[in-house]
């Protein structure tokens, strides 16, 4: 939200001469560009995770009932 300029506070004024520097112009191009890996690696992890998972509960179930019948 842009304010006029008599109303403008410090750290406003500070948050764009940040956006003028190299550095955030930088980020801001390379989150850009690596924003749909990052999702695909958080969909695919979130997966393998869920896959495994399961597996922790099937044998869970299956063995879990061992030490209940001795």
């Amino acid at each position: 939200m842009k304010h006029s300029p008599e109303f403008r506070s410090k750290r406003e004024e500070e948050r764009e001469a940040l956006k003028n520097t190299t550095g955030y112009k930088l980020w801001s191009v390379m989150f850009t560009l690596l924003y749909p890996f990052i999702a695909i690696f958080t969909f695919a992890f979130s997966g393998i995770v869920m896959v495994f998972s399961g597996i922790s509960r099937v044998l869970a179930y299956l063995f879990g009932g061992l030490d209940a019948k001795r």
